[in-house]
C-alpha cells in the first residue's frame, strides 16, 4: 500500500502526459507541459536505437544521456502542443 506522499510524487510525475509521436520517424515519447517554458518529456524507448538523429550522435561518440531532445522531435512536440494536445498546468 503507497503512503500519501508516495501517492504525491507519483501523480506529479505521472500526471499529465500525453503521448506524442516524432513526425520524422515516429518514435513516441510521454510529454507533459509544466509551464510555458517548461516541457517534461519521457523517453519510453531506447533513444540511442530509436530515434535516427540520437543514433547518428551516438555513433559520432556522444553519450545519449547528455544529448539535448532531438530537433525533430522538438518540433513535433511544438506542433502538438499547438493543436491542443496537452496544455500546462
Amino acid at each position: 500500500m503507497q503512503d500519501g506522499g508516495t501517492r504525491e510524487k507519483d501523480e506529479f510525475l505521472t500526471a499529465g502526459l500525453v503521448p506524442v509521436a516524432c513526425r520524422s520517424c515516429a518514435t513516441t515519447v510521454l510529454v507533459k507541459k509544466n509551464s510555458p517554458q517548461h516541457t517534461s518529456i519521457q523517453w519510453t524507448t531506447d533513444a540511442a536505437t530509436s530515434c535516427p538523429v540520437f543514433a547518428e550522435k551516438v555513433s559520432e561518440g556522444a553519450h545519449p544521456a547528455l544529448l539535448d531532445t532531438c530537433e525533430r522531435l522538438r518540433d513535433s512536440i511544438a506542433d502538438a502542443a499547438r493543436e491542443g494536445a496537452f496544455a500546462h498546468g
